[in-house]
C-alpha cells in the first residue's frame, strides 16, 4: 500500500516512545522505506538499535556524529520524505516547530522539509491544556501542519485525561490517508455548513440543538485532502477548525448563516448543507435577562428563513445535497424533502439508531437521489461516510 513512499519518523523524549516502535513495524508491513530520526531524550527510552532494527535503516540522533553518507543528513532526509511524522511529539518540540527553532537534528530536519509534516502530541493533560501549547497548535494547524489528537485515559504519570499518544493504528491509517489521497476534486469550490445554530431569548437563554459539527468538519476535511477550495460556514462547536480551509466563517444564528451561505453561493460548484438550522427563533429578544416568576413563560417564535429551500430555487447547474435527520418516517420525509428543496440527493440518518447522529464519530445512513434510488450504509466512521458523499458528487461533476 505505502510501496515506494519515504517516510521519516522524528521520535522524542517520551514514556510513549514504545509505541513508536509498533508504528515503524505497521509502516514497514506496508512497504513503506522508513528513516528515524530521535532525539537525545527519547533514546533515554528506547535504545536507537531497536528502531535501527525495525526499520533497517539507520538511525540519526546526534547532529554531529560522523556521517554515514557524503550527504548533508538533514537535507537529504529532509528532501527524500513523502511525509514526516512526529510521534511522540512533545510540547518541546511543538514549540520549537511553531516558533522557526533549529537547535537539534529532528528539528533542523524538519525546518528543511516539504513533505506534509504529521505531528501525534504525547504529554501530561495539563501540559497539553497549556495556553502556549495550544496556541502552538493552534498555529502550526493554520500553517498547514497536520494533527493526530491526543486520546484520554490513564497517563504514565497517573493523571486521567487528555494526552495519551494515539494508538499506532490510528497514526498509520492517518499516514495512509495522506499518502494515498487522490486529489480528484482539484480546483473546484466546496460550500460546507456545519454545526448548530443559536437563537437568542436572552442575554443569557438561547435556543439550538445537539448537533456538535463532526459531520460537516469531517467532510471539509476530506473535501480540502481530495483538492477542492472549501468554504465551511459553522454553528458554534468545540471542534478544531479544519487545516487548508478556503474560507472559515463561524455564525451564531440562522441569520448569519444565511446571510454567509447566500453571500458565497455564487462561486460554488457543489453546497453541502449538513448544519442543523433552527427552524425557529424568539419573536423578540429581550435586552434583559427574563427573571423566574410564578407564572409559566410563554416564548412566541416566528420561523427563519428555509435555507436549503432558497438555494433549491436558485442553484442552477450546482450541485445541492442536504440532510436528513429524523426520529421517525425517515425515507418518506427524506424524499419529501429532496423534492421540496430541489437537492441533487439527500444524506439520512436515524437519531434513534445506537451510533448515529449528534456527538458520535460514526453514523449509520441512507442516500437518496432525486430519482429515488437508495443506498444503505452500515455503521461507519463519518470520515467514511465523507468519502462515500464526496464521491457521488464526484460523477455528478463529472455528468
Amino acid at each position: 500500500m505505502l510501496k515506494g513512499k519515504n517516510i521519516v519518523i522524528g521520535i522524542t523524549g517520551g514514556i510513549a516512545v514504545y509505541k513508536s516502535c509498533d508504528i515503524v513495524s505497521r509502516l514497514k508491513k506496508l512497504n513503506a522505506n522508513v528513516n528515524v530520526i530521535m532525539t537525545k531524550s527519547a533514546a533515554e527510552f528506547v535504545a536507537p538499535l531497536t528502531f535501527q532494527s525495525l526499520s533497517q535503516n539507520y538511525v540519526v540522533v546526534d547532529m554531529f556524529e560522523e556521517p554515514k553518507t557524503w550527504d548533508i543528513e538533514h537535507i537529504s532526509l529532509a528532501q527524500k520524505a513523502d511525509l514526516f511524522l512526529i510521534a511522540p511529539a512533545t510540547a518541546n518540540i511543538i514549540g520549537k516547530i511553531a516558533n522557526g527553532l533549529a537547535d537539534d537534528m529532528l528539528s533542523t530536519t524538519v525546518m528543511a522539509t516539504k513533505a506534509p509534516v504529521l505531528i501525534a502530541p504525547a504529554m501530561n493533560t495539563n501540559m497539553y491544556e497549556n495556553i502556549i501549547v495550544k496556541s502552538n497548535i493552534d498555529k502550526l494547524r493554520e500553517l498547514g501542519y497536520k494533527f493526530v489528537d491526543p486520546e484520554e485515559g490513564r497517563l504514565a504519570c497517573g493523571d486521567v485525561g487528555k494526552g495519551k499518544l494515539a494508538s499506532p493504528e490510528v497514526i498509520v491509517d492517518s499516514i495512509v490517508k495522506i499518502l494515498t489521497t487522490e486529489r480528484d476534486l482539484e480546483g473546484k469550490n466546496i460550500l460546507i455548513t456545519a454545526g448548530p445554530t443559536v437563537e437568542k431569548i436572552d442575554p443569557v437563554r438561547y435556543i439550538t440543538n445537539r448537533s456538535t459539527g463532526k459531520m460537516g468538519y469531517a467532510i471539509a476535511t476530506e473535501a480540502v485532502k481530495r483538492g477542492a477550495k472549501v468554504t465551511l460556514v459553522s454553528g458554534p462547536t468545540k471542534l478544531d477548525k479544519p487545516t487548508g480551509l478556503e474560507k472559515f466563517i463561524p455564525i451564531e444564528s440562522a441569520k448569519q448563516m444565511y446571510d454567509a451561505v447566500i453571500e458565497n453561493m455564487n462561486e460554488q460548484d457543489v453546497i453541502i448543507k449538513s448544519a442543523a438550522v433552527a427552524d425557529y427563533k424568539p419573536k423578540h429578544i429581550a435586552d434583559r435577562k427574563i427573571k423566574k416568576t410564578d407564572d409559566d413563560l410563554v416564548i412566541e417564535l416566528d420561523r427563519n428563513k428555509d435555507i436549503l429551500k432558497e438555494l433549491g430555487e436558485i442553484k442552477k447547474d450546482k450541485i445541492l445535497v442536504g440532510f436528513a435527520a429524523e426520529t421517525n418516517d425517515l425515507i418518506e420525509n427524506a424524499k419529501k424533502k429532496i423534492e421540496k428543496k430541489n437537492l441533487d440527493f439527500i444524506v439520512a440518518n436515524d437519531l434513534l439508531q445506537e451510533g448515529a447522529g449528534f456527538g458520535v464519530d460514526t453514523n449509520i445512513v441512507k442516500i437518496i437521489d432525486k430519482n429515488g434510488n437508495i443506498e444503505n450504509y452500515p455503521k461507519m466512521t463519518k470520515t467514511e461516510i465523507s468519502n462515500i458523499i464526496l464521491d457521488k458528487i464526484k460523477l455528478l461533476l463529472e455528468k
